[in-house]
């Protein structure tokens, strides 16, 4: 919603311990059949349809999606695309998140013909869908508001919709009501018979979590092969409920390590305290922006300067992880998009930095070692002799370790191996090579030895495969 938004976000972190027993506890429950087969080894693509394109419309981003094939890209996640309300409306056009029908779309960006259309030529053309969707409040003056009982909605004592944090053109809705509770998937439903592959719920973690335990497994029964995230960081959307949740911490311990005020140690300390909290198959959306992140607090390049190429690395390389790219990134667009107003991407061009991301998206896809969830390699940690360009900093700096599954538990059912020598920091590091054998540097095409000497640039990378 906003950058107050992000900060309740990460505040579910101070209860994640006490969640993270049940969570462990109910693990088999989680995904009972598994995630969609699809979804394991996916790159999920965020499309803001109002600023991707001059138009703004569900057409002229159709016209888009070969450059997004080329990219690689599997799945596009469509912020909200429904009407927005008019009252308390913040700006000009108001943000996506103040819905007024759950069942049309915004006519800003088109018809719903129109986006009947976009989702038929993104499925030709390979890409899954899913719907942002915003179950726990709409606008102010949403046609559930004067249509339905006044029970629907939190009201204050003067019978007024009731507002959270500063989001001043929302109605909260009262999860109390069964009715409300049924209509709300009702609502669902209807866009998954229109094909779509499923949700990113927004601010999944302030929704009763047992509408979730309800509603998420009936989908899965009536739509076979869909797929649900989670904006929320708690265990416990694990648990009977979501595929995916947001690895907020993740993200913000990279800014921190970016800055400086964060170390490679701290990264592995959050890996394992994150891997003992989640049963194996959870999925963690690992990004260094979003829609959130690029209005609210910058861009990658704002917030991480140097370091944002090899950040976005690790979101492709690290265990769980399921990588998002934000619109534009793929570009290396170094601009916060206005939130209530249009402001587009002046033009798409190809460039060093969308052959950056093409890259990450094929180590992804050709590596099933690089899976999220428990068809993932596990990691292991590799020791070397290391010496950086000032006294002390190459072991801090440094995180080296291996992704690797058998064959047995492998997507292709062939064994893999992926090993990453990654420097968080602005020195440059020398190290021996921690493998037998030669093997060949992803990036570079490169083959090295066993025991060489190499040394690693300032935020700088080998990937050994």
């Amino acid at each position: 919603m906003n950058r107050l938004h992000n900060i309740v976000t990460v505040l579910s972190l101070a209860v994640a311990g006490l969640l993270a027993a049940g969570c462990s506890g109910n693990s088999s429950c989680a995904q009972p059949e598994g995630h969609p087969d699809w979804s394991y080894n996916a790159v999920i693509y965020e499309m803001n349809v109002r600023q991707y394109t001059p138009e703004g419309t569900f057409a002229a981003a159709a016209g888009q999606l070969p450059r997004l094939q080329k990219l690689g890209a599997d799945v596009i996640w469509l912020m909200p695309i429904y009407p927005i309300g008019v009252e308390e409306r913040k700006g000009t056009l108001g943000s996506y998140y103040a819905i007024s029908d759950y069942c049309a779309v915004n006519p800003e960006f088109g018809t719903m013909d129109d986006f009947d259309d976009f989702l038929s030529e993104a499925h030709d053309a390979g890409f899954k869908v899913i719907l942002d969707w915003v179950a726990n409040h709409t606008s102010p003056d949403a046609v559930w508001e004067s249509e339905r009982p006044e029970d629907w909605y939190v009201r204050d004592s003067l019978g007024n919709t009731v507002t959270q944090y500063d989001w001043t053109d929302i109605a909260e809705l009262n999860y109390d009501n069964a009715d409300m509770r049924e209509e709300m998937r009702k609502s669902m439903r209807f866009w998954l018979d229109k094909g779509v592959d499923g949700f990113r719920c927004d601010m999944a973690c302030e929704v009763p979590m047992d509408f979730w335990r309800e509603t998420l497994p009936q989908l899965r029964k009536e739509y076979p092969g869909t797929y649900y995230l989670a904006e929320g960081e708690s265990p416990e959307l694990h648990n009977c409920a979501f595929d995916a949740s947001y690895a907020w911490e993740l993200h913000h311990l990279m800014n921190d390590i970016a800055k400086g005020s964060k170390s490679a140690a701290d990264l592995k300390a959050y890996i394992e305290k994150d891997a003992a909290a989640c049963p194996p198959e959870a999925f963690r959306l690992m990004f260094t922006s979003n829609h959130d992140e690029n209005s609210w607090a910058g861009t990658e390049f704002e917030r991480m300067g140097d370091a944002a190429e090899v950040m976005a690395l690790l979101t492709f390389l690290l265990p769980s992880g399921q990588p998002l790219i934000y619109t534009g990134q793929e570009m290396g667009y170094d601009h916060r998009f206005e939130f209530f107003e249009k402001d587009p991407v002046p033009e798409w061009v190809w460039n060093e930095t969308s052959d950056f991301y093409r890259s990450l998206i094929d180590l992804r896809h050709s590596h099933p070692a690089l899976a999220a969830g428990e068809k993932g390699g596990s990691i292991r940690y590799l020791e070397t002799d290391a010496a950086g360009s000032r006294e002390g900093t190459a072991a801090d700096g440094l995180i080296i370790f291996s992704r690797s599954v058998p064959a047995e538990e492998s997507l292709d059912g062939e064994a893999d191996e992926v090993i990453a020598i990654v420097n968080l920091s602005q020195d440059e590091a020398s190290l021996s090579l921690p493998f037998a054998g030669d093997m060949q540097e992803y990036f570079s095409g490169k083959t090295y030895s066993g025991g060489e000497t190499v040394t690693v640039s300032p935020w700088g990378w080998l990937v050994f495969s």
